[in-house]
């Protein structure tokens, strides 16, 4: 193979596709180093560490995970944007399960500087821009939010993990999911609308 050309971008690449295939937890710098072609320590020229390569990793595919969201519901409301989001994010994570793992990892961690804020606050600006149709008022913004990050997390790394194991459509489940939160969101915006 080849020796790669090295850079931090190159090397933060290497590693986002490499842990889509074998967890997030498996990262090693001796596996990407590997996958490049390149001697382990190669790689401490172009990140730091491996917990560097870790958060590169992370904020990339936080910024990549809000684009994937933002795209899906672009020109849609309601129902339809809420499908589109939802499926969006299902995608994500079922096609990169370990850059998703990373970012919500560090997500957790994060201290105010951390560059990975602006890239999670794009993807809360893009699960609000998802009920935004719904016309809820302020103060349940905050819980629809909650529910919908609770609920599409919930489902979708348990699906990315091989956790659902009835014979049933996992597709009519989630479909059903997302009928269901539409119908308690609708259910709540016209029990909080003014009489008249």
């Amino acid at each position: 193979m080849p020796r790669a050309r090295l850079t931090p971008q190159s090397v933060t690449e290497t590693g986002a596709a490499l842990i889509d295939e074998i967890g997030f937890e498996n990262l090693s710098m001796g596996l990407v180093a590997e996958r490049l072609g390149v001697k382990t320590p190669a790689l401490y020229k172009h990140v730091a560490s491996q917990a560097d390569l870790a958060h590169r990793i992370a904020v990339r595919a936080m910024a990549d995970f809000a684009d994937a969201i933002r795209d899906a519901i672009q020109g849609r409301a309601g129902s339809d944007a809420l499908a589109a989001g939802a499926q969006a994010m299902r995608t994500y994570v079922r096609e990169h399960p370990g850059q998703y793992a990373a970012g919500d990892a560090a997500a957790r961690q994060a201290g105010p500087d951390d560059p990975i804020i602006p890239a999670v606050e794009r993807v809360v600006a893009s699960w609000a821009a998802m009920l935004r149709g719904y016309h809820l008022e302020s103060s349940q913004e905050i819980h629809a939010l909650r529910m919908l990050r609770s609920v599409l997390h919930g489902f979708s790394t348990l699906e990315a993990a091989g956790g659902f194991k009835f014979d049933a459509s996992v597709d009519d489940s989630f479909t059903w999911i997302v009928d269901f939160l539409d119908r308690g969101l609708r259910d709540i915006t016209t029990s909080s609308a003014p009489a008249g």
